[in-house]
């Protein structure tokens, strides 16, 4: 039923991402889907904010995050599970539409964030990957 499964990591917060490499690693090992984990740096949108940082400073942060990533998946991935690694740079949403069609992926899942009084149901990013994704999206809680 599923052969490439794309799955979102907030690195800030690994812990909270537990549940749904869990259950991505559950649904990969069902199906003998193939993983592709990925966390998204974001961008700092407006260059006027940019101009306070190093030139370097964006590389070395997706240099970073590529690293934590690959120790996140070492520890939480077994070695029997297909996977690769994807980091990308840019607004969160877009970037895990973007790579759910690059990688050919037939199912997104992504973690909610907890609820807060202006994302009561869903954090924005999960809710906007749900509304606009053209293939199934399971939100882990």
């Amino acid at each position: 039923m599923y052969s490439n499964i794309l799955v979102s990591v907030d690195l800030g917060d690994p812990e909270s991402e537990k549940k749904s490499i869990t259950t991505a690693v559950d649904y990969a090992r069902t199906f003998g889907a193939t993983l592709h984990v990925m966390t998204v740096v974001p961008n700092y949108g407006m260059s006027i904010v940019g101009g306070f940082f190093p030139k370097e400073h964006e590389q070395e942060a997706i240099d970073r995050a590529d690293e934590v990533l690959h120790a996140f998946t070492k520890k939480n991935i077994p070695d029997d599970i297909r996977h690769r690694h994807i980091v990308a740079h840019g607004s969160i949403y877009r970037e895990i539409l973007h790579y759910a069609g690059v990688c050919e992926a037939d199912l997104i899942i992504v973690s909610s964030s907890r609820p807060g009084p202006e994302d009561y149901l869903l954090g924005p990013n999960a809710a906007r990957v749900a509304r606009h994704a053209r293939i199934s999206v399971l939100v882990v809680r």
